[in-house]
C-alpha cells in the first residue's frame, strides 16, 4: 500500500495526488454520491503532425462514420450515447484493421457539453476550432499504430477544413493522458475542479467565470476558451 501511494504521488505530483485519493475516499465513503473532478483544458495545435510522414498500412481503414454506417453497431458506447453525439453535430473518425472496428476519435466544431459533469465549453475562435473527445482503441490494437494513425489522419482532415486547434478536456488524475497529449504540442488553456454531491454541483475555475455552484441537473455553468 505504501509503495502505491508513493507511485500515485510520484505520477500525480502532491496536489494532483491528494484530490485523487479524496476522491478515492469520497466516492468509497457515499457510494459514488460524493466525486471528485480535475480537469486540464488543452489546445493543441493542428497542422503540424500531418505534416510528418507515417507508413501507411494496407490492412487499415481510416473513414468518416456517419450515424447510418453498418460500423456503428461495432462502437463501444451506448446507442443512445451514440445517437446524441451526431444529433449535436459531432462527427466521428473510425479505424478498422483487417475489417474489424479498432477504435474511433470523436470532434465537434465550435465547443462540447461535458458528459462526466455539467459544463459548457464554448470555443471563442468557434470557426477554426474543434472540440475532440472520446479518443478510444480497442485493446488488442493498442501496442500498435491505430492511435498514431488516427491522429494523423484527424490532424489532416482538420487542417484541410481550416481549423487551428483541437480543444480537450484530460483527467488531472491521468498522467499518461497529460504526457501524450504534450508530446503532440497541447498546451494548457484552464483548468476546472468539480465537486459534485448528488444533485449539487461546485465548479472552480483557473479563470471566468472562477466559480459556479449548481442545484439542479438544468443548471451548467459555461466555460469560454480561447487558444491565445
Amino acid at each position: 500500500m505504501l509503495n502505491r501511494l508513493k507511485g500515485i504521488f510520484r505520477s500525480l505530483g502532491g496536489v494532483n495526488g491528494g484530490l485523487y485519493l479524496t476522491d478515492r475516499i469520497l466516492r468509497a465513503a457515499s457510494g459514488e454520491r460524493v466525486r471528485l473532478y480535475k480537469y486540464v483544458i488543452v489546445a493543441q495545435p493542428i497542422g503540424g503532425l500531418s505534416a510528418q510522414p507515417m507508413r501507411p498500412d494496407a490492412k487499415t481503414a481510416l473513414t468518416m462514420i456517419g450515424p447510418d454506417h453498418e460500423l456503428v453497431a461495432s462502437f463501444p458506447r451506448p446507442g443512445a450515447v451514440i445517437k446524441q453525439r451526431y444529433a449535436a453535430g459531432a462527427q466521428c473518425l473510425a479505424a478498422t484493421v483487417g475489417g474489424s472496428f479498432a477504435g474511433f476519435l470523436w470532434w465537434q466544431l465550435g465547443g462540447y457539453e461535458e458528459d462526466e459533469v455539467r459544463c459548457s465549453y464554448v470555443l471563442i475562435e468557434a470557426e477554426t476550432a474543434v472540440w475532440d473527445f472520446d479518443v478510444y482503441v480497442e485493446p488488442r490494437f493498442r501496442l500498435g499504430r491505430t492511435l498514431a494513425r488516427l491522429w494523423h489522419q484527424a490532424d489532416a482532415q482538420l487542417a484541410a477544413q481550416g481549423v487551428r486547434h483541437s480543444f480537450s478536456r484530460i483527467s488531472s488524475f491521468n498522467a499518461g493522458s497529460l504526457a501524450s497529449h504534450a508530446r503532440l504540442g497541447a498546451r494548457a488553456r484552464a483548468t476546472a475542479l468539480f465537486l459534485v454531491i448528488g444533485p449539487i454541483q461546485l465548479s472552480l475555475f483557473s479563470t471566468r467565470p472562477l466559480m459556479h455552484l449548481s442545484l439542479r441537473p438544468d443548471k451548467r455553468p459555461v466555460l469560454r476558451l480561447s487558444s491565445s
